[in-house]
């Protein structure tokens, strides 16, 4: 849990009572790889804090499975659009590895958030941290080249190319695993 709270004192700062609140209700989970979190067409109805381990969200297209985003240790695992909106979304989040998460259910965080404005406070800023983040990923897929979205992948997080499949990387940074192999081939 001591992870969780170093992760969030970078945005927010909890007085003792609210961290102890907080304490209550964050539970931890020591579970398998390829362990479902999410399923597909359900609301997500917790946040989890990835203690160590490494999650996927993802979804169905046309048959093939999209990588949405990637989760490793000391970040957050969400179908944020779910949590928020509390209604069901086609994302399903897996365990690539085995992990340990800790989770904060939707309604006892929102309990706490009606009693701790500080708690309240952090939440909000976890929450627009996430959706920069997918602003910048949407951004990224937009915007930038194959070759400039893996560069940014291995600059921010390169030990993901030794623990993510290729494919589900290559679908991550949306290009065929082809690419993929040809912009490795030339680094």
């Amino acid at each position: 849990m001591e992870k969780f709270f170093e992760v969030v004192s970078q945005l927010s700062t909890l007085s003792v009572e609210s961290r102890s609140a907080l304490s209550g209700i964050l539970k931890k989970h020591d579970l398998k790889k390829g362990h479902i979190l999410v399923h597909q067409n359900s609301v997500c109805n917790y946040l989890y804090f990835v203690e160590s381990g490494l999650t996927r969200t993802y979804y169905y297209n046309d048959g093939k499975d999209v990588t949405d985003w990637i989760s490793p240790e000391n970040t957050f695992a969400c179908s944020i659009v779910s949590y928020i909106s509390r209604k069901p979304d086609r994302r399903q989040i897996e365990l690539l590895e085995p992990s340990v998460l800790w989770s904060l259910q939707y309604y006892e965080a929102e309990q706490l958030c009606a009693k701790h404005h500080d708690i309240e406070h952090m939440i909000r800023l976890l929450v627009s941290s996430g959706l920069i983040q997918l602003q910048q990923r949407f951004d990224d897929l937009h915007f930038a080249t194959a070759l400039q979205r893996y560069q940014t992948l291995m600059k921010e997080n390169p030990s993901l190319i030794q623990r993510v499949p290729l494919g589900m990387i290559a679908s991550y940074l949306g290009i065929t695993q082809e690419t993929l192999s040809r912009i490795r081939s030339q680094i």
